[in-house]
């Protein structure tokens, strides 16, 4: 797949855009005024893998909170500024390295202006942030060319204050109307696109939602950093989820599990809870390693002469394979100790 070029933009220290690869990013599910507990969730972010980070800044204690959270955290963070402009100003100040904002819903041009002007200033881009739910009412044709609409009026206007250092998101719980909008802005500006689906919904139903329309937008070579927005407690679960999509379509590289969905020919009765264990070694992994658990002699055998390593589980035994041979027959007992042992090994 070719992938659209756009405007590389530096986010605090992360390139988003050019020929960077694609940035998996998530929020914060904490209240941004409590220090501690943002703190410790954008660390479980960073060590699972997410490269930037964006924080609700609902009033003027949280604007003030981020310069504390900035001085520790790991990650770039994003201020995630709605209605008053006030506050966009103040998450500046407080070391917010990007802002995500829709200008539509602040109001006076003005403000926006102000807003525009300390961004430049400070070399801090920003996310035009539009969605289904919050359209401006004189738009008119088909959903996805309102959201696009609406975002290219406002790219418009920041370029009418020279101002350059722009990302733009067009999302609808819609995946199709999400996909049409997205194509519409990837032909009509030069700008990093974040990619989406809004309220996708609980780990379940909002995993596929989102798989689905950011992985063919991924496909067409569109999009610059993405978010999988699911109902959880846990912000990793988006990371982990954006992750397997970007694996999926080879955009990533690390740790990809083989694994048998189980039949009636499956001769060990609890290969889903191996392969959960297995999938829970991988978690600390960045090599890029396949790795096969099979449950039958139909497709293990093969499939564990394709992975770099490997169990083929049988009746009461199996088979640990690496690199594409049989390297030691074992009773069933000793095969997750005998892999576990073998993927560190090969993560060194």
């Amino acid at each position: 797949m070719k992938k659209r070029f756009s405007r590389p933009l530096n986010i605090g220290g992360v390139v988003v855009g050019g020929g960077a690869s694609i940035v998996v990013q998530s929020m914060t599910k904490t209240d941004t005024r409590n220090i501690p507990a943002t703190l410790r969730q954008i660390q479980e972010l960073a060590e699972s893998g997410c490269r930037l980070v964006r924080l609700a800044v609902p009033d003027r204690e949280a604007a003030l909170a981020l310069a504390e959270i900035r001085k520790k955290s790991r990650l770039p963070l994003i201020a995630d500024i709605h209605f008053d402009y006030r506050l966009a100003l103040l998450a500046l100040e407080s070391g917010a390295d990007a802002l995500r904002l829709n200008p539509g819903n602040i109001g006076n041009r003005q403000r926006v202006a102000q807003v525009v002007k300390a961004a430049k200033e400070r070399g801090a881009p920003i996310r035009i942030g539009v969605n289904a739910g919050s359209l401006p009412s004189d738009l008119e044709g088909p959903l996805a060319e309102r959201l696009a609409q609406a975002a290219l009026r406002e790219v418009e206007y920041l370029e009418s204050l020279d101002f350059e250092l722009i990302k733009v998101s067009a999302k609808a719980f819609d995946v199709p109307t999400t996909v049409e909008a997205n194509r519409i802005l990837a032909e009509r500006m030069p700008y990093p696109i974040h990619l989406g689906i809004t309220e996708a919904g609980t780990p379940g139903a909002g995993t596929v939602r989102s798989a689905v329309g950011i992985g063919i937008l991924l496909y067409e070579g569109i999009g610059d950093t993405i978010r999988v927005s699911l109902t959880t407690s846990d912000p990793r679960e988006e990371v982990r989820a954006g992750t397997e999509i970007l694996k999926a379509l080879d955009l990533e590289k690390g740790p990809i599990l083989v694994s048998c969905p189980t039949c009636g020919r499956c001769e060990v009765d609890n290969l889903p809870e191996i392969a959960r264990k297995v999938e829970d070694m991988l978690s600390g992994i960045n090599r890029p390693l396949k790795v096969a658990v099979m449950g039958c002699v139909v497709n293990g055998p093969g499939e564990c002469r394709e992975a770099d390593v490997g169990i083929a589980c049988g009746k009461g035994k199996g088979a640990l394979f690496l690199k594409g041979r049989v390297i030691r027959s074992l009773e069933e007992r000793e095969l997750l100790p005998a892999l576990s042992g073998e993927l560190v090994r090969l993560a060194k």
